[in-house]
């Protein structure tokens, strides 16, 4: 293969790091779903189904900022590991009670918190990696190929957790998981990554993280990327924990179509991402991050009042099509707007953007409990298409 993505497959670092986070994030992916599955199905409730979700995802809100500071002062790599092998325990030790039949809601619940805070590591570390590993040069065809490549585990995993769940229940969701995340570790255990370390200290993280906000705070392109991660997170992707109701509860389908409906989204930002990673398809950044996101939110809009299952899933792949614009675009404008020294305190502060999805999931899933999944979604999504608008007329008048 030609072109800058061969040139990055060839460089053996970044195809480790790649592979690894691919099969990775499609794991992480797999159990969000089936634990939407399972708490439904074991409580009936839509409030249920996005409160375990959620559980998955809150610490990305919690600890994202303390995580992008640690990174800068210790290894990388061992955080990149530790995170594959904590939540491969966790499984493994979900699977042995499901296997006893033993396995409890609460059991689920706890599993994503503690496998949650080891995700809130991802955007400072590995996807920092990757941008280094790729160089300057080559940054946004790197980050394109990484975030085309989680898009795609976002289709892959919930699909893979309709199906598995159907056939083989939560045992099997969680002995497959296992294994593929100590696999990643293994794998990731050869790889070559030398970093600039100092001496870490946890007295001086809060005023580090401080030195990250006042320093965003006088950044307009930053200020962009905060605002608007935050508003694609709490009210757009808010739908996410609404997916198993929607589509058990209104559309009447079966586990396995669940899961294709929760990869709609991911296929049109794969299919996005691709586009750009090769090259074929470039416009500003900024207009590619706020407009995709926009796009996203007047999908889920639409969709939200879709008469049938079918048209729901088109709607969604198209709604895809923006959030390719906005995710890739998320990393690669914090990579080349923020200063070396200052990259992963200020990726941290983006994660935390990113982790106050699972209070909009919460929000999603109350508003749901009294008006229905459509209803929920449908006002979530308008809400955060204001404010998406308002954010950048306000900063385009500030800077003129």
């Amino acid at each position: 293969m030609n072109g800058p993505i061969g040139e990055l497959l060839r460089t053996p670092d970044f195809l480790r790091l790649w592979l690894v986070g691919a099969f990775a994030n499609a794991m992480r992916w797999l159990e969000l779903l089936a634990s939407g599955l399972f708490a439904y199905a074991v409580t009936e409730s839509a409030l249920a189904a996005t409160a375990v979700v959620a559980a998955r995802q809150i610490p990305q809100l919690l600890f994202g900022a303390f995580a992008g500071a640690v990174s800068e002062a210790v290894n990388r790599k061992t955080m990149v590991m530790l995170a594959l092998v904590v939540p491969a325990a966790v499984s493994t030790l979900l699977a042995t009670l499901a296997t006893a039949d033993a396995l409890q809601l609460w059991h689920v619940a706890l599993g994503n918190l503690v496998s949650g805070t080891m995700w809130a590591t991802e955007m400072p570390t590995r996807r920092r990696m990757v941008g280094e590993v790729a160089g300057p040069h080559r940054i946004v065809p790197a980050i394109a190929l990484d975030s085309a490549t989680n898009a795609a585990t976002r289709m892959i995993g919930p699909l893979l957790g309709g199906i598995v769940f159907q056939w083989l229940g939560m045992r099997g969701v969680y002995t497959v998981t296992a294994l593929v995340q100590f696999g990643g570790a293994f794998a990731l255990a050869a790889l070559v990554h030398p970093q600039i370390v100092r001496r870490l200290d946890l007295v001086r993280i809060p005023a580090e993280i401080a030195e990250g906000v006042a320093f965003a705070r006088r950044q307009p392109t930053l200020l962009l990327v905060y605002g608007i991660t935050v508003f694609t997170n709490f009210f757009a992707f808010a739908y996410s924990g609404l997916v198993a109701p929607l589509g058990i509860g209104t559309f009447h389908v079966s586990p396995a179509l669940v899961g294709l409906l929760a990869a709609g989204e991911p296929l049109g930002a794969f299919t996005g991402g691709t586009l750009i990673a090769a090259g074929l398809l470039r416009m500003d950044r900024r207009l590619a991050f706020a407009g995709g996101a926009a796009l996203f939110m007047a999908a889920l809009v639409a969709m939200a009042l879709s008469p049938s299952y079918w048209l729901a899933f088109a709607l969604l792949v198209l709604g895809g099509l923006g959030t390719a614009g906005f995710s890739n675009m998320q990393t690669t404008l914090m990579l080349t707007e923020a200063p070396p020294e200052m990259r992963s305190r200020l990726m941290g502060l983006v994660t935390v953007g990113i982790g106050t999805g699972p209070l909009g999931v919460l929000t999603a899933g109350a508003l749901a409990a009294e008006w229905g999944p459509r209803a929920a979604i449908l006002a979530m999504a308008a809400t955060g298409l204001a404010c998406t608008a308002a954010l950048a007329a306000w900063l385009r008048h500030r800077s003129s």
